[in-house]
């Protein structure tokens, strides 16, 4: 599994262990990204991890239909094992 934020449809946006199925993404320890906190978007939050102003809900596990997602942005700062 990839640590990833997740775009989905309806503004939804979540971090967590991302696994795919042929009809079901699923995310693990998922936390819902509420306030991104950034100046430079998700691909900062993705790079540097989690910002002063970032704001994350506990979800879980999260099951997406895969047409209900728009993007993948795949992480890659330490910080967010932390999380």
């Amino acid at each position: 599994m990839a640590k990833e934020i997740v775009v989905a449809q309806r503004g939804w946006v979540f971090i967590g262990d991302v696994s795919i199925s042929d009809n079901e993404i699923t995310i693990q320890n998922a936390k819902n990204i509420r306030r991104w906190g950034t100046t430079g978007g998700l691909g900062q939050l993705a790079a540097e991890g989690p910002q002063e102003g970032t704001k994350l809900d506990e979800y879980g596990t999260v099951s997406l239909h895969p047409l209900a997602v728009i993007a993948r942005i795949k992480v890659t700062s330490d910080k967010w094992q932390q999380q």
